[in-house]
């Protein structure tokens, strides 16, 4: 089965997990646009994301207070295993039925933000580390919208910065990442 949740998952998986492999241990304690990550910290943050929303799609209980070090052995090619199950756990519909006990939020939101986590964190790996990122078309569209939805809420959280003007307002990569905070001019590991 498939739903339109795991088809942008499928979509814009390939490149996080791209940047994920090409990320070096030189490469672990870079900054981040996250100010208060490392590239490290932010590594494990979107690990534990992939994680735990697995659990979210079946509506079981996670913890996010449980700080695990996922960043041991070959955690790239286990990245990879866990980017793959999230998708299986999100292609199931009823993972998109309902509310989620855990956040209070339809579960069409929460499988929203799991995308929103593996695209941007996937920019923010890549500026880091000096990699590319293009990020799909149809999976930007999608996020645009529900950043528009979620933004007051973000910001007022914590989660957004304020909002940055993209320095071309035609490139929707660019807008997005401005609508979330960021700066999309930024520097490799600046």
């Amino acid at each position: 089965m498939a739903t339109k949740t795991s088809d942008l998952l499928t979509a814009a998986a390939p490149e996080t997990v791209a940047v994920v492999r090409g990320i070096s241990d030189a490469h672990l304690d870079l900054p981040t646009p996250c100010r208060e990550y490392a590239v490290r910290d932010l590594l494990g943050h979107l690990f534990q994301v992939v994680v735990n929303f697995q659990g979210l799609a079946a509506r079981r209980p996670v913890d996010w207070s449980a700080q695990p070090d996922l960043l041991t052995g070959d955690w790239r090619d286990r990245f990879a295993v866990e980017t793959e199950r999230v998708i299986r756990a999100w292609s199931e519909p009823s993972a998109l039925e309902g509310v989620s006990p855990g956040m209070g939020l339809p579960q069409e939101v929460v499988g929203g933000m799991l995308l929103l986590d593996l695209t941007v964190h996937g920019w923010d790996l890549a500026r880091s580390t000096g990699q590319p990122y293009r990020g799909d078309p149809a999976v930007v569209a999608e996020l645009l919208d529900l950043v528009a939805r979620l933004a007051p809420t973000a910001r007022e959280r914590g989660v957004f910065g304020p909002a940055v003007e993209p320095g071309d307002p035609g490139d929707d990569l660019s807008r997005l990442l401005g609508l979330t905070g960021r700066d999309p001019a930024r520097s490799p590991a600046g």
